[in-house]
C-alpha cells in the first residue's frame, strides 16, 4: 500500500485592525459560541473581555448609544463631552496621536528595553543618527512621524529638541509634547508617561521666517490650549484628555486596540488627604512650605485629618493618582517645564476642576519666554493648593545639584 504524507502549513494570522469595528459585530463575535478548534486559553480570553466590555458599558452609558462602548475617537467625534470646538481636523488629530501612545506602551513594555534605555546619544548628526536611540528619543520619533502623518500639524515642540520642529506650512495646529516623562526610572519598571498640548496655530505669524514662527507659535499661554492631556504606561494604559469640556479618561483594550472611555468627566475632590512630593529635600525647602507639610501631616491644616505622603517620582503616575483621590502633587523646585509639562498638565486639571500653581499665581496665565522654561509647580485638589499657597514662601530657591 501507498503511503500518504500530509504537510500542514500553518495560515499566519494577521494582527487585528485597528479601526473603530460596528458595536454589534462585537458583540456577536465575543459572546457567540467558539469554533471548534478553540483552546479554553482562548475561551477564557474571550469571556474576560467580554466581561470588560460589560463592565465599560455599564459606566459610559451617553446619550441615546445602547451599546454604550465608547472610544475615544468616537467620544471626540460626537463633541467631546460637549465641546462644539471639536472639528474635524482636531479628531483626526487625535486618532493619529493615540497611535503614537499606543507604540510607545508597546515599547516601553518590550522586554528589550531595558538594553536600549541604557544607550546614550553622543551626537543629532553624522553616523550617530544610525545608531540605537535611548526610550525617550525613539517615543520622539514615534511622535513625529504620528504628527506628519496626521497632516493637521503645523509645528511640533519637544522636550527632547532644542528647537521646534516645522511639518507643514497649512496645518491647523501646533502640539507640544514631552514623549516619555520618566524614561530614566524604566529599568525599574516605573510607569512612565507621555504629556502633550495642542494650541491653534497663529495664522498672523505665517509671513515670518520659519524658525521664528515655529518659536512663537510654540510660546503660547496655557490659557490658549485646545487640548491637553497625558498618556500613563503603567498597569493599564491609559489616556487621560480634555478637549476644552471636562476632563475623560480611556483604557487601552488590547483585545481590539482602541481607547475606551472609563472615567467620564472627572472631578478632583476639592479637598484630598494625600501630598506628592520628595520628602528628601525637606531641608531645601522654604520655610512656608516645611511649615505646610508639617501642619497637613499631623492634622492640624484646614482638613482635621492627617494626610500621608505618595511618591513615585513618576509626573503622570503621581499626578493620575492625585487627579482620581485628591490632594496635591508639586515639585518646588524649577524643575519642570512650562511649556511641554506645566500648561498641559494645569489645562487638564483645571478642567477637572483642579487648581494649578507656581506659588505664587495660576500656572495657565504665566507667558512663556523661552522652550525649555523651568518652574515649580503645584497641581490638585481647589482647596489644597489654596492652602498651600496660603503660606507664602513654597518655592524652593536653594538646589545644591542632585546627583539622583
Amino acid at each position: 500500500m501507498q503511503s500518504l504524507t500530509i504537510t500542514w502549513y500553518p495560515t499566519p494570522i494577521p494582527p487585528p485592525r485597528l479601526h473603530l469595528y460596528p458595536l454589534r459585530q462585537i458583540a456577536v463575535s465575543l459572546l457567540s459560541t467558539p469554533a471548534a478548534g478553540i483552546n479554553r486559553r482562548e475561551m477564557a480570553s474571550r469571556r474576560e473581555s467580554a466581561s470588560f466590555k460589560s463592565l465599560a458599558i455599564g459606566r459610559t452609558m451617553t446619550g441615546d448609544d445602547d451599546d454604550g462602548y465608547c472610544t475615544l475617537i468616537d467620544f471626540a467625534g460626537n463633541g467631546g463631552g460637549g465641546g462644539s470646538n471639536v472639528g474635524d481636523d482636531l479628531v483626526v488629530l487625535l486618532y493619529h496621536l493615540q497611535h503614537a501612545c499606543k507604540r510607545i506602551a508597546s515599547l516601553v513594555a518590550s522586554p528589550f528595553n531595558s538594553s536600549l534605555g541604557k544607550l546614550s546619544v553622543k551626537s543629532s548628526s553624522g553616523s550617530d543618527r544610525d545608531a540605537p536611540k535611548p526610550l525617550d528619543i525613539v517615543s520622539n520619533d514615534i511622535v513625529l512621524s504620528s504628527l506628519r502623518n496626521s497632516g493637521k500639524v503645523a509645528v511640533m515642540a519637544s522636550e527632547e529638541d532644542d528647537s521646534p520642529t516645522w511639518i507643514k506650512d497649512d496645518g491647523p495646529y501646533v502640539v507640544v509634547v514631552d514623549p516619555l516623562d520618566g524614561s530614566r526610572n524604566i529599568d525599574a519598571s516605573i510607569p512612565t508617561g507621555t504629556i502633550f498640548g495642542i494650541y491653534n496655530r497663529l495664522v498672523e505669524l505665517d509671513h515670518l521666517p520659519v524658525e521664528e514662527k515655529a518659536e512663537l507659535n510654540s510660546l503660547q499661554r496655557g490659557n490658549r490650549l485646545v487640548a491637553s492631556g497625558y498618556v500613563l504606561y503603567s498597569s493599564a494604559t491609559i489616556f487621560c484628555v480634555t478637549l476644552g469640556s471636562g476632563t475623560h479618561a480611556f483604557t487601552l483594550d488590547h483585545s481590539t486596540g482602541e481607547f475606551v472611555l472609563t472615567h467620564q468627566n472627572i472631578k478632583i475632590p476639592t479637598r484630598g488627604q494625600i501630598y506628592s512630593v520628595n520628602d528628601a529635600r525637606y531641608f531645601d525647602w522654604p520655610e512656608g512650605l516645611r511649615k505646610y507639610i508639617d501642619t497637613v501631616r499631623q492634622g492640624k491644616g484646614e482638613n482635621p485629618k492627617k494626610y500621608s505622603a505618595r511618591y513615585i517620582c513618576s509626573l503622570v503616575a503621581d499626578l493620575h493618582r492625585t487627579i482620581l483621590y485628591g490632594g496635591v502633587a508639586m515639585n518646588p523646585r524649577d524643575h519642570l517645564r512650562l511649556v511641554y509639562e506645566g500648561n498641559p498638565l494645569a489645562f487638564l486639571v483645571e478642567q477637572a476642576g483642579g487648581k494649578s500653581s507656581d506659588g505664587k499665581r495660576g500656572i495657565l496665565s504665566i507667558q512663556p519666554v523661552k522652550l525649555h522654561q523651568r518652574l515649580p509647580l503645584f497641581l490638585g485638589s481647589v482647596e489644597d493648593v489654596a492652602e498651600l499657597e496660603s503660606y507664602g514662601d513654597v518655592q524652593q530657591t536653594v538646589n545644591p545639584g542632585y546627583e539622583v
